[in-house]
């Protein structure tokens, strides 16, 4: 990896882009940047995002505004938490363990990844905050059973289960870059062995998706997520709803949030915006779980217009990474006091004394 470059310190979390773009190899830059297809849903998150306008309230006399928030019933220090990410050593030698260490000081739950790159037991002992484990379903049930008691052994205070993953999206970036894992990142949650193929390089294919082609159930029905809900002890999380009525049926089998995702743009392209669909998501539930903003979001206003649209919080993905390539554990701790800054400024300028106040604001939606 090559040394930092001499560029201006980051003013907001997508100055942290071309700070990672610069140290990280091409290759692994488009497996973290690159989205399915076309990239047409990709840019549909961020465009859904920025057409929606919020409408501030004034002389309301808030002069500084609260940002906890309380997400699956404990408070955070923001109603945000890091979304799982695959495979961190990519992006800096210290990986999870760094980037969980920076969420836990600023007060934010960390999800970590079934592919992370290090072990659950290792990263929930290097922060000081809340590990929410992220479960993929795999085609070994006794494995997913292994990793569900593993990830409650090791002290996860909430397991969020994808299913937006019947089989990777095509990410025509990794497609045409061959992308392959280097040798020492690896799925270390995964007995040995089992990521062999992730890194087999060969031209024209995404040893990702041969991996995860191996290794992930195609197809997973609501039965498993019954059995899962009746063997997990903490709040469970379904990440990767769209359809309001995947959400009520989600609702109806006893989980406690949902988490509206595209994931990153990476499964369907074509698939909609979250912050399109996230209003009727809410209005379905109504109140019967909490709503939680995953794909697309880069900033304080962001967090703000989630909230406005009626999410309990977000997940922040890609900015954290970039931050974890610019700069460690001290890079993504920049980014997330960045982060609390923005959103202060949000709600203070919104009128908000707190996200719960948020929540009450008007938006519109247009061009």
């Amino acid at each position: 990896m090559a040394d930092p470059p001499d560029i201006p310190p980051p003013a907001c979390l997508t100055d942290f882009a071309d700070l990672a773009r610069a140290v990280l190899p091409a290759d692994t830059w488009d497996f973290v940047d690159g989205g399915s297809g076309a990239e047409t849903t990709l840019a549909a998150n961020r465009a859904a995002l920025d057409r929606v306008a919020v409408l501030p309230r004034v002389l309301t006399g808030v002069e500084s505004p609260r940002t906890g928030a309380t997400l699956l019933g404990r408070e955070q220090a923001m109603p945000v938490a890091v979304a799982p990410m695959a495979y961190q050593k990519l992006l800096h030698p210290d990986g999870e363990p760094a980037l969980a260490a920076a969420a836990g000081a600023a007060g934010v739950p960390y999800v970590l990844s079934t592919l992370s790159s290090t072990p659950i037991e290792e990263v929930t002992a290097a922060t000081g905050g809340p590990v929410w484990f992220q479960l993929y379903w795999l085609r070994d049930r006794g494995l997913v059973a292994d990793l569900l008691d593993r990830a409650i052994a090791a002290g996860c205070a909430a397991l969020m289960v994808t299913v937006d993953v019947p089989v990777l999206g095509r990410r025509l970036r990794d497609v045409r870059n061959g992308f392959a894992l280097p040798p020492h990142v690896t799925a270390a949650n995964l007995p040995r062995g089992r990521d062999d193929l992730a890194h087999a390089g060969t031209p024209g294919v995404s040893a990702i998706a041969a991996h995860t082609g191996a290794v992930f159930a195609p197809a997973l029905r609501w039965a498993d997520l019954e059995w899962l809900r009746a063997r997990t002890p903490v709040p469970l999380l379904v990440k990767g709803i769209l359809d309001p009525r995947d959400a009520v049926r989600a609702a109806q089998t006893g989980v406690d949030a949902v988490v509206v995702s595209n994931h990153g743009g990476r499964q369907l392209d074509g698939a909609p915006a979250t912050a399109t669909v996230l209003p009727e998501v809410v209005a379905a539930l109504d109140g019967r779980a909490e709503v939680l903003l995953d794909s697309g979001v880069r900033s304080g206003t962001d967090v703000l217009r989630a909230l406005a649209l009626g999410a309990s919080g977000v997940l922040l993905g890609r900015p954290l990474l970039w931050a974890l390539a610019a700069g460690g554990r001290a890079g993504a701790g920049t980014a997330l006091a960045l982060l609390a800054a923005e959103l202060r400024d949000a709600l203070t300028l919104g009128g908000c004394a707190d996200p719960t106040e948020a929540r009450q604001l008007r938006t519109l939606t247009g061009g």
